[in-house]
């Protein structure tokens, strides 16, 4: 409970100046065009994704709208599991978890095809733009080649000469008018031709209609055919010269500057697309462009400019950015900007990729380039989903958590019915994987689908925004579906035997396999200590919101019974790690990309340096094990647990081995993750979770305020403490920090909030009580 204080009762404390802080440029950029996707520029505006490839002679533009999904809802739960779920229980009970798997995997699965099903469905490219240039002198040899994505203003930019003309083309999807923009320029008139298409390869046609040339089509929803409708139209306006359309292109010539609108939309929740997006290309193309760019930037940076960082230290800018890469990736300690950039590239990712109302990003966020994206660009429940919302708050971008909130609130009715086909249980439960049909059913393989933790795990997330809003009007929306989860547990935990203790069954400990003591493997398991920690802090959460909230004084009391028989946060093996499962099994893999039995550590706060040491201490050993390598979500998660664990080095060795060059696009579940030219991150194939999850790690790097209190720099590198500055980042509390350090000591800061309140920190290892000043 925060106390309201007078507000002439201060205590002093020093302030950082609120000027601006000087930052580094805050640009990708690269000195010739794209040879592969993974070398493109994302433009999103949280609901249209733009990636322009920059080619001289002919460029292809990806398309994407986040709501474009195959596929629609289906009902895939087995009614009759649950009359298997008390055999595979006593299966798991005697340790005979490798028949109890075989009879998962026959009656406690999925019906159908389950996510490799056509009604599944997938996240999909919305389509192809192609602009095949024409020049007065037909032998094109560019000179000055500059492509550009600038953070602070969400605008691509290319350039070059040919001969003596300086050609010009931006490029940025609008958070004004919410269409795609391209404008091209020449810098002497009528300098221009172009011929533009537009493509997608299947369930497409294309035609022209009064100027103006659309992309058209339904996708496959596993059912009739009959699935999600879309459309892309785009408009050209031109100065000058001519403009002819022919059946499936717009050609101009002789122009000086041309403007290309594109529109997109769907038929997800949005039965008239049409009319709204034809009301969107219409105003857009009226406007002024100039009016427009500026209506774009000043939206964008209503979020983006909330939150500055610098670093002192040299910065490496003036080399392009692919180029940047292997250098920090070789030498850190020469480029203390890359770090810099590198967050703020994530926290534009965020906002590009997800929008108040909307979906949450996706697998890809929102930019895609496939039909069939990989892992069907949807939505995993055992990490990825949580690891993409993870930096949103603490990065002063707290309304981006909403829309998660969102879908997981239209995830509880099939959830309820999940929770009774297979658990007989109340309230509701999500297994391994979603869409945005909502999918709750398990997976259709026990090895990776029988995951109880999703449902519980995306319950940490929404508290997460009232952790950091104390906003009780959305405590009061999301308290049903916490009290829903927790209702699943409390109902479907069993008791073991040999502890006495109160554990899920079956379950898994995400996609990872252990040895049984007659040789075989399983990975189907009771109790496995990812659940548990779960069950605990949701417990918790619901004890504590219900209190809050004034409600449900008998369903506290029995949660705060169950808790008592809720297993620790952790077991420490003999060899000194923390146990991933209730029985100290030996995994198949020492160094599996997974690590979730350290959740107590991050994202929860069940296991600290300070109030827990022996564990925090075991989870060290466990990460020693796990080795520092792995797909880049993976490399991202280890670098947030050793921030938590305070060890700046680590943590930074870490993200250098994130932010390490590749072009690997091949299916990886083991070591080579890292970061492609464009700074999307690898899993290999991308996997923007990677990029996400090392924004979350760099600010836990800065500030932690999980403890009750907020510290100041708790894992900060040698090479970053000569100094820095940070404006506008979020703690715990509804608490926005500003602070200024100078070899490795804070020397100015201020804290403020809504109403002036008592607040503890820890400034240079200090702890101390102050008044948080009111905005």
């Amino acid at each position: 409970m925060q106390t309201r204080l007078k507000v002439g009762f201060l205590i002093t404390f020093t302030f950082l100046s609120t000027q601006l802080i000087a930052q580094e440029k805050l640009r990708l950029w690269y000195d010739k065009p794209a040879q592969k996707w993974e070398e493109t520029l994302a433009l999103g505006n949280g609901r249209l994704g733009m990636m322009p490839d920059g080619g001289v002679k002919s460029e292809n533009i990806v398309l994407n709208d986040i709501t474009l999904w195959s596929g629609a809802p289906q009902d895939a739960n087995n009614y009759e599991a649950n009359k298997s779920l008390p055999e595979i229980r006593r299966l798991i009970l005697e340790g005979k978890n490798d028949e109890a798997q075989d009879l998962v995997n026959k009656n406690f699965i999925c019906k159908g095809e389950g996510s490799g099903g056509a009604n599944y469905g997938c996240f999909q490219v919305l389509g192809n733009l192609k602009i095949d240039y024409q020049y007065a002198n037909q032998n094109v040899n560019p000179s000055e080649y500059y492509r550009e994505l600038s953070l602070d203003r969400a605008v691509a930019k290319t350039t070059f000469k040919v001969k003596d003309i300086t050609y010009t083309r931006e490029y940025f999807t609008s958070f004004d008018n919410d269409v795609s923009i391209i404008r091209l320029t020449a810098s002497k008139p009528k300098q221009l031709g172009i011929e533009l298409s537009i493509s997608r390869p299947e369930r497409a046609d294309t035609r022209v209609e009064n100027g103006v040339l659309e992309l058209f089509g339904q996708l496959h929803n596993g059912i009739d055919g009959k699935g999600m409708r879309y459309s892309a139209k785009v408009k050209v306006v031109t100065s000058d010269g001519t403009q002819q359309v022919n059946k499936n292109t717009i050609q101009v010539k002789d122009a000086s500057a041309i403007l290309i609108y594109i529109s997109a939309g769907t038929d997800f929740k949005d039965a008239d697309f049409k009319t709204r997006q034809n009301q969107r290309l219409a105003k857009a193309s009226a406007r002024k462009y100039t009016e427009e760019l500026s209506g774009h930037i000043r939206n964008y940076q209503k979020l983006f400019n909330r939150l500055s960082l610098n670093i002192d230290g040299t910065s490496n800018d003036q080399v392009p950015t692919n180029q940047r890469l292997i250098n920090y990736h070789a030498r850190p300690q020469d480029d203390n900007g890359f770090p810099v950039l590198f967050y703020q590239f994530g926290r534009y990712l965020s906002i590009c990729s997800t929008r108040v109302g909307l979906l949450p990003p996706n697998l890809q966020g929102l930019w895609a380039n496939q039909i069939r994206t990989p892992w069907n660009g949807d939505y995993h429940l055992d990490v990825n989903i949580q690891m993409n919302q993870w930096p949103v708050e603490v990065s002063n971008l707290s309304e981006l958590n909403l829309p998660l909130a969102d879908l997981v609130a239209g995830m509880v009715k099939p959830g309820e019915r999940t929770a009774k086909a297979y658990y007989n249980a109340n309230g509701w439960i999500a297994h391994v994987i979603t869409n945005v049909w909502g999918f709750t059913e398990p997976g259709e393989s026990a090895s990776w689908g029988a995951s109880n933790a999703g449902s519980g795990w995306l319950c940490n997330n929404l508290w997460d925004h009232y952790a950091f809003s104390n906003d009780k009007n959305y405590l009061k929306k999301i308290y049903p579906i916490l009290k829903g989860s927790a209702q699943f547990y409390a109902d479907a935990l069993i008791k073991d035997p040999q502890t006495g203790w109160l554990v899920t069954a079956p379950s898994v400990s995400p996609e990872n396999t252990f040895y049984l003591p007659n040789g075989k493997t399983a990975s189907i398991s009771m109790g496995p200590t990812i659940d548990n920690q779960i069950v605990r802090e949701l417990f918790t959460n619901v004890i504590d919101a219900a209190k809050e909230l004034g409600v449900d004084a008998d369903f506290r009391k029995s949660l705060l019974e169950k808790l008592k028989s809720v297993p620790p946060a952790g077991n420490i093996s003999a060899d000194g790690r923390i146990m991933e499962w209730i029985r100290d099994y030996k995994e198949t893999d020492p160094q599996h990309r997974h690590i979730s039995h350290l959740y107590g550590l991050y994202p929860a706060s069940l296991i600290t340096p300070s109030k827990t040491p022996a564990l925090a201490e075991a989870a060290k050993k466990t990460l020693e094990v796990r080795g520092d390598d792995g797909p880049s979500w993976s490399i991202a998660y280890k670098l947030l647990f050793w921030a938590r664990l305070q060890d700046g080095e680590r943590a930074q060795k870490l993200l250098v081995e994130l932010l390490k060059p590749t072009e690997r696009t091949d299916i990886n579940y083991g070591a080579g993750g890292g970061i492609y030219p464009n700074l999307l991150s690898a899993g290999p194939p991308f996997q923007i979770d990677g990029n996400f999850g090392a924004t979350a790690g760099i600010a836990e790097m800065l500030i932690q305020s999980h403890e009750g209190y907020i510290e100041f720099l708790p894992a900060v590198p040698a090479n970053w403490k000569s100094g820095g500055k940070a404006k506008g980042i979020r703690a715990r509390g509804n608490f926005t920090v500003d602070m200024e350090w100078k070899a490795g000591k804070v020397v100015n800061y201020k804290i403020t909030s809504k109403q002036p309140r008592k607040v503890k920190i820890k400034v240079n290892g200090v702890v101390k009580e102050i008044v948080a000043a009111k905005i």
